[in-house]
């Protein structure tokens, strides 16, 4: 069973405001093994929206629409709805008193303009919305079904659980989605496809989906069956071929970010880390710091701009600046020893480059980065050099820092 999911509303065609509603929702019709086929953003213009419903009525079996039920005149799903259908709509006396009841146990006289949302297309069964003045509405068409639901999360989200679910659970048949995440770091795009591509392409079910960005790719595999052990065992099948292709590079079979998984392994081995960065900003202690519980394995870090800062603060010795300049292995290696020292951490991790888009040379172009990693065992140091605008190297930098955090911690 397919469904496809509306968002009505000109103001998430703004780039002040992202329709959350359709993600919630995905998730939920998941649950019930229904795959959602596609989602769209309509404006509040009856027309398009009424085109848009009666082309998603065509093609799935289940329609949900999420907003413009409101009382205003932009609030037009009622009608687009109702026309997409070829039904009217009729005043219920019922809702209009029970809204009127609601503004004024808040003290308040309800606006003339409220009576709008107490018509009901006809067929319709009203579904009860305790946490604001809009009712939803089902309606089954035939075989297919459409839910117009209101598009506050607050009220969108109990109204599903209570009244869509269970309408649901009644027509969906016997069908489970699981999904597998593996997140890479360390490889391109275009490298881990081809590995890994000779594998997916022998299957439609599991579905492979890949997400790229800056250091670090998704690898998305969504299986739908009729059980859950079939399903887990198609997950298993063909990730196990994708494992043995990607080896280590694999950093999470779970979904979680790269940070996440460095902080379980600096916890499980009781190590501390601190961190020293030039060039990033704080973005490597960001990233760090936004894991909850980090200050159980993360001492702390130093900004470090200038060559002055780099001396007074973390000991560089300012001829190894005057021999090999600030982006350069030996200084990349004396800041990640000089942060260990101060703070006592078992680990320090430093990052020292040119960001640009200015500061570049024939011998350290714009991109280059070299990242120093302390440890009790060793110290070393890595070069590279990344491709793109500042904030793309940036992200590079921070996330191949922790990647050769992760691999000195396995």
């Amino acid at each position: 069973m397919n469904a496809e999911i509306i968002a009505a509303g000109s103001e998430l065609l703004t780039p002040a405001r992202l329709d959350t509603n359709s993600l919630f929702l995905t998730a939920r019709l998941n649950d019930l093994g229904i795959e959602v086929a596609a989602k769209a953003v309509v404006g509040d213009d009856v027309d398009r929206l009424s085109a848009t419903i009666r082309d998603a009525m065509a093609r799935s079996e289940v329609v949900l629409v999420s907003g413009g039920l409101g009382p205003t005149e932009d609030d037009v799903t009622r009608e687009a709805a109702a026309r997409a259908l070829g039904r009217g709509l009729h005043f219920r006396q019922d809702i209009c008193d029970a809204i009127e009841a609601r503004f004024a146990r808040m003290n308040r006289r309800m606006s003339e303009i409220n009576r709008r949302q107490a018509y009901v297309i006809d067929g319709a069964e009203v579904l009860p919305n305790p946490n604001g003045t809009a009712p939803g509405l089902w309606i089954e068409e035939g075989a297919r079904v459409i839910a117009l639901l209101p598009g506050p999360p607050a009220e969108l989200k109990p109204m599903f659980e209570s009244e869509c679910l269970p309408r649901l659970r009644r027509i969906a048949p016997p069908a489970v989605i699981r999904t597998l995440c593996y997140r890479v770091a360390g490889m391109p795009e275009s490298d881990l496809d081809q590995l890994i591509s000779p594998v997916y392409r022998q299957y439609s079910n599991p579905v492979t989906t890949i997400l790229a960005a800056p250091g670090d790719i998704q690898i998305h595999l969504r299986a739908r069956c009729g059980a859950e052990a079939e399903a887990e065992k198609l997950l298993e099948e063909v990730g196990r071929r994708i494992e043995e292709r990607l080896g280590d590079k694999i950093y999470s079979r779970r979904g979680e970010p790269l940070e996440e998984v460095v902080g379980r392994r600096l916890r499980e081995t009781g190590s501390t880390l601190s961190v020293a960065e030039s060039c990033t900003g704080g973005m490597l202690a960001e990233r760090i710091t936004s894991v909850p519980g980090n200050s159980d394995y993360f001492i702390g870090g130093f900004l470090v701009y200038t060559n002055q800062m780099k001396t007074r603060i973390l000991s560089v010795d300012p001829a190894l600046l005057e021999r090999h300049g600030a982006v350069s292995e030996a200084v990349a290696e004396a800041m990640a020893c000089g942060a260990r020292e101060r703070t006592g951490s078992t680990f320090a991790l430093s990052v020292t480059g040119v960001a640009g888009p200015a500061g570049g040379t024939e011998a350290k172009p714009v991109g280059t980065v070299v990242i120093g990693l302390a440890g009790p065992q060793q110290v070393r140091s890595w070069r590279s050099r990344f491709l793109g605008g500042r904030d793309r190297v940036r992200a590079l930098s921070v996330q191949t820092a922790l990647d050769l955090l992760r691999r000195a911690l396995a």
